[in-house]
Protein backbone atom coordinates (compact mmCIF):
# COMPACT_ATOMS: atom_id res chain seq x y z
CA UNK A 1 0.00 0.00 0.00
CA UNK A 2 1.09 3.56 -0.60
CA UNK A 3 1.39 6.02 2.24
CA UNK A 4 0.19 9.57 2.72
CA UNK A 5 3.19 11.09 4.43
CA UNK A 6 1.84 14.56 5.09
CA UNK A 7 -1.52 16.23 4.74
CA UNK A 8 -3.23 19.42 5.69
CA UNK A 9 -6.69 20.93 5.44
CA UNK A 10 -7.16 22.72 2.09
CA UNK A 11 -7.01 26.36 3.15
CA UNK A 12 -5.96 29.24 0.88
CA UNK A 13 -2.35 30.27 1.12
CA UNK A 14 -2.08 34.02 1.57
CA UNK A 15 1.40 35.34 2.24
CA UNK A 16 2.10 38.98 2.96
CA UNK A 17 5.63 38.51 1.68
CA UNK A 18 6.80 37.47 -1.78
CA UNK A 19 9.21 34.55 -1.91
CA UNK A 20 12.63 35.03 -3.46
CA UNK A 21 13.01 31.26 -3.91
CA UNK A 22 12.58 30.51 -7.60
CA UNK A 23 13.46 33.95 -8.98
CA UNK A 24 16.04 34.38 -11.70
CA UNK A 25 19.04 36.68 -11.49
CA UNK A 26 17.19 39.75 -12.68
CA UNK A 27 14.38 39.15 -10.21
CA UNK A 28 16.81 38.80 -7.32
CA UNK A 29 18.72 41.87 -8.46
CA UNK A 30 15.50 43.90 -8.50
CA UNK A 31 14.60 42.63 -5.02
CA UNK A 32 17.98 43.66 -3.65
CA UNK A 33 17.78 47.06 -5.26
CA UNK A 34 14.26 47.42 -3.90
CA UNK A 35 15.47 47.08 -0.29
CA UNK A 36 18.19 49.66 -0.80
CA UNK A 37 21.32 47.67 -1.67
CA UNK A 38 23.69 50.18 -3.36
CA UNK A 39 24.44 49.67 -7.06
CA UNK A 40 28.12 48.99 -6.37
CA UNK A 41 27.19 46.11 -4.06
CA UNK A 42 24.50 44.53 -6.21
CA UNK A 43 26.67 42.00 -8.03
CA UNK A 44 28.29 40.79 -4.81
CA UNK A 45 25.01 40.53 -2.91
CA UNK A 46 23.33 38.84 -5.87
CA UNK A 47 26.08 36.21 -5.94
CA UNK A 48 25.68 35.57 -2.22
CA UNK A 49 21.90 35.27 -2.42
CA UNK A 50 22.04 33.06 -5.50
CA UNK A 51 24.47 30.66 -3.84
CA UNK A 52 22.45 30.38 -0.65
CA UNK A 53 19.19 29.74 -2.49
CA UNK A 54 20.33 27.53 -5.37
CA UNK A 55 23.52 25.85 -4.14
CA UNK A 56 22.81 25.36 -0.44
CA UNK A 57 19.02 25.42 -0.44
CA UNK A 58 18.59 28.03 2.30
CA UNK A 59 15.07 28.48 3.62
CA UNK A 60 15.90 31.13 6.24
CA UNK A 61 17.75 34.41 5.70
CA UNK A 62 19.40 33.95 9.10
CA UNK A 63 21.38 31.02 7.69
CA UNK A 64 23.19 33.30 5.26
CA UNK A 65 26.31 33.68 7.35
CA UNK A 66 28.31 35.78 4.86
CA UNK A 67 25.50 38.33 4.50
CA UNK A 68 25.44 41.17 6.99
CA UNK A 69 22.94 40.92 9.85
CA UNK A 70 21.44 44.24 8.78
CA UNK A 71 20.76 43.06 5.23
CA UNK A 72 19.45 39.69 6.47
CA UNK A 73 16.95 41.51 8.68
CA UNK A 74 15.96 43.85 5.86
CA UNK A 75 15.38 40.96 3.47
CA UNK A 76 13.41 39.01 6.08
CA UNK A 77 11.15 41.98 6.72
CA UNK A 78 10.25 42.29 3.03
CA UNK A 79 10.54 38.78 1.61
CA UNK A 80 10.55 35.08 2.47
CA UNK A 81 12.13 31.95 1.00
CA UNK A 82 8.96 29.86 1.01
CA UNK A 83 8.40 26.95 -1.36
CA UNK A 84 4.96 25.86 -2.57
CA UNK A 85 2.88 24.56 0.33
CA UNK A 86 2.51 20.78 0.62
CA UNK A 87 -1.11 19.65 0.85
CA UNK A 88 -0.34 15.94 0.64
CA UNK A 89 2.84 13.95 0.10
CA UNK A 90 2.49 10.34 -0.99
CA UNK A 91 5.03 7.56 -1.50
CA UNK A 92 4.35 4.64 -3.82
CA UNK A 93 5.37 1.07 -3.20
CA UNK A 94 7.96 1.56 -5.96
CA UNK A 95 9.49 4.66 -4.36
CA UNK A 96 7.75 7.21 -6.56
CA UNK A 97 6.70 10.31 -4.61
CA UNK A 98 3.88 12.67 -5.45
CA UNK A 99 3.25 16.06 -3.93
CA UNK A 100 -0.02 17.95 -4.15
CA UNK A 101 1.15 21.54 -3.84
CA UNK A 102 -0.80 24.70 -3.08
CA UNK A 103 0.28 27.97 -4.68
CA UNK A 104 -0.32 31.55 -3.55
CA UNK A 105 -3.50 33.26 -4.65
CA UNK A 106 -2.93 35.58 -7.62
CA UNK A 107 -5.16 38.39 -8.79
CA UNK A 108 -8.85 37.64 -8.42
CA UNK A 109 -8.56 33.91 -7.66
CA UNK A 110 -11.18 32.80 -5.16
CA UNK A 111 -9.04 29.98 -3.77
CA UNK A 112 -5.43 28.93 -3.84
CA UNK A 113 -4.71 26.78 -6.92
CA UNK A 114 -3.05 23.39 -6.66
CA UNK A 115 -0.64 21.41 -8.84
CA UNK A 116 1.05 18.03 -8.67
CA UNK A 117 4.75 17.19 -8.89
CA UNK A 118 6.22 13.68 -9.11
CA UNK A 119 9.67 12.28 -8.30
CA UNK A 120 10.71 8.96 -9.85
CA UNK A 121 13.85 7.32 -8.41
CA UNK A 122 15.85 4.71 -10.32
CA UNK A 123 19.19 3.07 -9.56
CA UNK A 124 21.26 5.50 -11.61
CA UNK A 125 19.05 8.57 -11.85
CA UNK A 126 16.24 10.53 -10.29
CA UNK A 127 13.66 12.19 -12.52
CA UNK A 128 11.46 15.06 -11.39
CA UNK A 129 8.25 15.57 -13.37
CA UNK A 130 7.03 19.14 -12.96
CA UNK A 131 3.92 21.07 -13.95
CA UNK A 132 3.68 24.27 -15.99
CA UNK A 133 -0.03 25.11 -15.65
CA UNK A 134 -2.83 24.63 -13.16
CA UNK A 135 -5.06 22.36 -15.21
CA UNK A 136 -4.87 22.10 -19.00
CA UNK A 137 -6.73 23.25 -22.11
CA UNK A 138 -5.92 20.32 -24.38
CA UNK A 139 -8.49 17.68 -23.30
CA UNK A 140 -6.48 14.72 -24.59
CA UNK A 141 -8.87 11.79 -24.25
CA UNK A 142 -6.43 9.46 -22.44
CA UNK A 143 -5.11 12.04 -19.95
CA UNK A 144 -6.65 12.69 -16.53
CA UNK A 145 -5.17 16.21 -16.36
CA UNK A 146 -7.20 17.11 -19.44
CA UNK A 147 -10.41 16.65 -17.45
CA UNK A 148 -9.46 19.59 -15.21
CA UNK A 149 -10.11 23.03 -16.65
CA UNK A 150 -7.24 25.47 -17.01
CA UNK A 151 -7.01 27.79 -14.01
CA UNK A 152 -3.86 29.72 -14.86
CA UNK A 153 -0.25 29.55 -16.00
CA UNK A 154 2.46 29.12 -13.42
CA UNK A 155 4.93 31.90 -12.89
CA UNK A 156 8.59 31.06 -13.53
CA UNK A 157 9.32 31.09 -9.80
CA UNK A 158 6.51 28.58 -9.21
CA UNK A 159 8.01 26.23 -11.79
CA UNK A 160 11.44 26.48 -10.15
CA UNK A 161 9.83 26.21 -6.72
CA UNK A 162 8.79 22.63 -7.50
CA UNK A 163 12.46 21.70 -7.96
CA UNK A 164 13.45 23.40 -4.70
CA UNK A 165 10.63 21.70 -2.81
CA UNK A 166 11.56 18.28 -4.14
CA UNK A 167 15.23 18.79 -3.23
CA UNK A 168 14.14 19.77 0.27
CA UNK A 169 11.97 16.70 0.72
CA UNK A 170 14.47 14.10 -0.52
CA UNK A 171 17.54 15.68 1.06
CA UNK A 172 19.24 16.65 -2.20
CA UNK A 173 21.20 19.63 -0.89
CA UNK A 174 24.86 19.44 0.21
CA UNK A 175 25.15 17.91 3.69
CA UNK A 176 21.37 17.43 3.90
CA UNK A 177 20.08 14.47 5.89
CA UNK A 178 18.18 11.79 3.93
CA UNK A 179 14.40 11.65 4.38
CA UNK A 180 13.14 9.60 7.29
CA UNK A 181 10.36 7.74 5.48
CA UNK A 182 12.67 5.06 4.10
CA UNK A 183 11.45 5.29 0.50
CA UNK A 184 14.23 4.28 -1.93
CA UNK A 185 16.51 6.86 -3.53
CA UNK A 186 19.15 6.54 -6.27
CA UNK A 187 22.56 5.34 -5.04
CA UNK A 188 24.26 8.42 -6.48
CA UNK A 189 25.33 11.76 -5.02
CA UNK A 190 22.66 13.88 -6.68
CA UNK A 191 19.16 12.56 -6.23
CA UNK A 192 17.54 14.72 -8.93
CA UNK A 193 19.48 14.27 -12.14
CA UNK A 194 16.75 14.88 -14.71
CA UNK A 195 13.82 17.28 -15.01
CA UNK A 196 10.90 16.62 -17.36
CA UNK A 197 8.15 19.09 -18.17
CA UNK A 198 5.57 16.33 -18.40
CA UNK A 199 3.32 17.23 -15.48
CA UNK A 200 0.13 19.27 -15.59
CA UNK A 201 -0.35 21.61 -18.52
CA UNK A 202 1.06 22.31 -21.97
CA UNK A 203 4.41 24.03 -21.32
CA UNK A 204 4.57 25.75 -24.71
CA UNK A 205 1.36 27.59 -23.83
CA UNK A 206 3.32 29.12 -20.94
CA UNK A 207 6.43 29.70 -23.00
CA UNK A 208 8.14 32.68 -21.34
CA UNK A 209 7.71 31.48 -17.75
CA UNK A 210 8.87 27.94 -18.54
CA UNK A 211 11.84 29.22 -20.55
CA UNK A 212 12.92 31.54 -17.73
CA UNK A 213 12.45 28.79 -15.15
CA UNK A 214 14.59 26.34 -17.11
CA UNK A 215 17.32 28.98 -17.35
CA UNK A 216 17.43 28.99 -13.54
CA UNK A 217 17.34 25.19 -13.32
CA UNK A 218 20.17 24.84 -15.87
CA UNK A 219 22.39 27.61 -14.46
CA UNK A 220 25.81 26.06 -13.85
CA UNK A 221 26.39 28.16 -10.73
CA UNK A 222 23.19 26.99 -9.06
CA UNK A 223 20.91 24.00 -9.55
CA UNK A 224 23.13 23.01 -12.50
CA UNK A 225 20.94 20.45 -14.24
CA UNK A 226 22.27 20.16 -17.79
CA UNK A 227 19.96 21.16 -20.63
CA UNK A 228 20.56 17.69 -22.02
CA UNK A 229 18.90 16.34 -18.87
CA UNK A 230 15.88 18.66 -19.17
CA UNK A 231 13.09 17.52 -21.48
CA UNK A 232 10.07 19.54 -22.52
CA UNK A 233 7.09 17.50 -23.66
CA UNK A 234 4.57 19.15 -25.96
CA UNK A 235 1.37 17.90 -27.53
CA UNK A 236 2.33 19.77 -30.66
CA UNK A 237 2.21 23.56 -30.43
CA UNK A 238 3.98 23.74 -33.77
CA UNK A 239 4.87 27.47 -33.99
CA UNK A 240 6.63 27.40 -30.61
CA UNK A 241 8.74 24.28 -31.20
CA UNK A 242 11.59 25.96 -33.17
CA UNK A 243 11.48 28.96 -30.87
CA UNK A 244 11.90 26.67 -27.86
CA UNK A 245 14.93 25.05 -29.44
CA UNK A 246 16.50 28.43 -30.17
CA UNK A 247 15.75 30.14 -26.85
CA UNK A 248 15.86 27.24 -24.36
CA UNK A 249 17.79 24.47 -26.10
CA UNK A 250 16.59 21.57 -23.97
CA UNK A 251 15.70 18.11 -25.15
CA UNK A 252 12.29 17.75 -26.79
CA UNK A 253 9.55 15.14 -26.46
CA UNK A 254 6.44 14.96 -28.63
CA UNK A 255 3.22 13.56 -27.21
CA UNK A 256 2.27 11.80 -30.45
CA UNK A 257 0.02 8.76 -29.74
CA UNK A 258 -1.33 8.33 -33.27
CA UNK A 259 -0.02 8.19 -36.83
CA UNK A 260 -3.19 9.29 -38.66
CA UNK A 261 -4.81 12.70 -38.42
CA UNK A 262 -8.34 11.32 -38.05
CA UNK A 263 -7.32 9.36 -34.92
CA UNK A 264 -4.97 11.98 -33.48
CA UNK A 265 -7.74 14.60 -33.87
CA UNK A 266 -9.68 12.55 -31.30
CA UNK A 267 -6.85 11.55 -28.98
CA UNK A 268 -4.92 14.85 -29.06
CA UNK A 269 -7.37 17.55 -30.21
CA UNK A 270 -4.66 20.17 -30.84
CA UNK A 271 -3.94 18.08 -33.95
CA UNK A 272 -6.96 19.74 -35.58
CA UNK A 273 -5.02 23.00 -35.50
CA UNK A 274 -1.54 21.60 -36.14
CA UNK A 275 -1.84 18.32 -38.07
CA UNK A 276 0.79 15.60 -38.17
CA UNK A 277 2.51 16.80 -41.35
CA UNK A 278 3.15 20.24 -39.82
CA UNK A 279 4.28 18.67 -36.54
CA UNK A 280 6.79 16.40 -38.28
CA UNK A 281 8.17 19.34 -40.29
CA UNK A 282 8.75 21.28 -37.05
CA UNK A 283 10.50 18.27 -35.53
CA UNK A 284 12.81 17.84 -38.52
CA UNK A 285 13.77 21.52 -38.22
CA UNK A 286 14.31 21.47 -34.44
CA UNK A 287 17.51 23.40 -33.66
CA UNK A 288 20.40 21.15 -32.61
CA UNK A 289 18.69 17.94 -33.70
CA UNK A 290 21.24 15.14 -34.13
CA UNK A 291 21.84 11.52 -33.18
CA UNK A 292 23.22 12.82 -29.89
CA UNK A 293 20.18 15.05 -29.34
CA UNK A 294 17.27 12.91 -30.45
CA UNK A 295 13.61 13.80 -30.14
CA UNK A 296 11.58 11.47 -27.96
CA UNK A 297 8.19 10.49 -29.33
CA UNK A 298 5.71 9.39 -26.67
CA UNK A 299 3.13 6.83 -27.71
CA UNK A 300 0.55 5.65 -25.19
CA UNK A 301 -0.64 2.11 -25.90
CA UNK A 302 -4.46 2.01 -26.09
CA UNK A 303 -6.11 -1.36 -26.62
CA UNK A 304 -7.83 -1.62 -29.98
CA UNK A 305 -7.24 2.06 -30.72
CA UNK A 306 -3.66 2.70 -31.82
CA UNK A 307 -1.81 -0.55 -31.09
CA UNK A 308 -2.10 -2.56 -34.30
CA UNK A 309 0.98 -3.81 -36.12
CA UNK A 310 -0.08 -1.62 -39.04
CA UNK A 311 0.13 1.36 -36.67
CA UNK A 312 3.66 0.29 -35.70
CA UNK A 313 4.75 0.14 -39.34
CA UNK A 314 3.14 3.50 -40.06
CA UNK A 315 4.93 5.01 -37.05
CA UNK A 316 8.30 3.86 -38.39
CA UNK A 317 7.50 5.35 -41.78
CA UNK A 318 6.28 8.62 -40.25
CA UNK A 319 9.50 9.20 -38.30
CA UNK A 320 11.88 8.25 -41.12
CA UNK A 321 14.89 10.57 -41.15
CA UNK A 322 14.28 12.05 -37.68
CA UNK A 323 16.88 11.16 -35.03
CA UNK A 324 14.40 9.76 -32.56
CA UNK A 325 13.63 7.55 -29.61
CA UNK A 326 10.14 6.14 -29.20
CA UNK A 327 8.72 5.71 -25.71
CA UNK A 328 5.91 3.18 -25.65
CA UNK A 329 3.75 3.97 -22.62
CA UNK A 330 1.31 1.40 -21.24
CA UNK A 331 -1.92 3.30 -20.63
CA UNK A 332 -2.36 4.21 -16.98
CA UNK A 333 -6.05 4.02 -16.03
CA UNK A 334 -7.92 6.68 -14.10
CA UNK A 335 -11.51 6.93 -12.85
CA UNK A 336 -13.99 7.47 -15.66
CA UNK A 337 -11.68 6.75 -18.58
CA UNK A 338 -13.06 4.95 -21.64
CA UNK A 339 -9.67 3.49 -22.62
CA UNK A 340 -7.89 0.27 -21.71
CA UNK A 341 -4.21 -0.58 -21.77
CA UNK A 342 -3.02 -2.74 -24.65
CA UNK A 343 -2.28 -6.37 -23.86
CA UNK A 344 1.36 -6.87 -22.94
CA UNK A 345 1.92 -9.34 -25.80
CA UNK A 346 0.63 -6.75 -28.26
CA UNK A 347 2.91 -4.07 -26.81
CA UNK A 348 5.87 -6.43 -27.28
CA UNK A 349 4.93 -7.15 -30.90
CA UNK A 350 4.54 -3.42 -31.54
CA UNK A 351 7.94 -2.70 -29.95
CA UNK A 352 9.61 -5.44 -32.02
CA UNK A 353 8.60 -3.75 -35.28
CA UNK A 354 9.90 -0.40 -34.06
CA UNK A 355 13.15 -1.95 -32.81
CA UNK A 356 13.77 -3.77 -36.07
CA UNK A 357 13.54 -0.42 -37.87
CA UNK A 358 16.49 0.80 -35.81
CA UNK A 359 14.71 2.92 -33.22
CA UNK A 360 15.27 2.61 -29.52
CA UNK A 361 11.77 1.91 -28.24
CA UNK A 362 11.77 1.23 -24.53
CA UNK A 363 8.46 0.34 -22.95
CA UNK A 364 8.08 2.76 -20.08
CA UNK A 365 7.55 0.87 -16.85
CA UNK A 366 4.49 2.33 -15.11
CA UNK A 367 5.59 4.07 -11.91
CA UNK A 368 3.43 5.35 -9.08
CA UNK A 369 0.15 3.91 -10.34
CA UNK A 370 -0.99 3.20 -6.79
CA UNK A 371 -0.83 6.91 -5.93
CA UNK A 372 -2.15 8.14 -9.30
CA UNK A 373 1.31 9.51 -10.13
CA UNK A 374 1.89 7.68 -13.40
CA UNK A 375 1.95 9.27 -16.85
CA UNK A 376 -1.45 10.78 -17.68
CA UNK A 377 -2.87 10.40 -14.17
CA UNK A 378 -2.12 13.82 -12.64
CA UNK A 379 -5.07 15.96 -11.64
CA UNK A 380 -4.66 18.48 -8.87
CA UNK A 381 -8.10 18.79 -7.31
CA UNK A 382 -7.80 17.33 -3.84
CA UNK A 383 -11.42 16.20 -4.14
CA UNK A 384 -10.21 13.21 -6.11
CA UNK A 385 -8.86 11.57 -2.95
CA UNK A 386 -11.00 8.69 -1.85
CA UNK A 387 -12.99 8.89 1.37
CA UNK A 388 -10.60 6.43 2.99
CA UNK A 389 -7.57 8.46 1.93
CA UNK A 390 -9.16 11.61 3.31
CA UNK A 391 -9.73 9.92 6.66
CA UNK A 392 -6.11 8.77 6.74
CA UNK A 393 -4.91 12.22 5.73
CA UNK A 394 -6.89 13.96 8.45
CA UNK A 395 -5.56 11.51 11.02
CA UNK A 396 -2.00 12.27 9.92
CA UNK A 397 -2.42 16.02 10.04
Amino acid sequence: MHAILQAGAPQPLVSAKASLAGLGREGLRAALAGVGVPDKQLNMRLGQLWSWIYVRGATDFNDMSDVSKELRATLASAYCLDRPEIVTEQASVDGTRKWLLRLPIRGHEARAPEIETVYIPEADRGTLCISSQVGCTLTCSFCHTGTQRLVRNLEASEVVGQVLLARDRIGDWPAAAPPRDGAPLPAIERKITNVVLMGMGEPLYNFASVRDAMAVVADGDGLAISKRRITLSTSGVVPEIPRWGEEAGTMLAISLHAVRDELRDKLVPINRKYPITELMAACRAYPGLSNARRITFEYVMLKGVNDSLADAKALVKLLAGIPAKINLIPFNPWPGTAHECSDWEQIERFAEIVNRAGYASPVRTPRGRDIMAACGQLRSESAKLSARERKVAQGAA
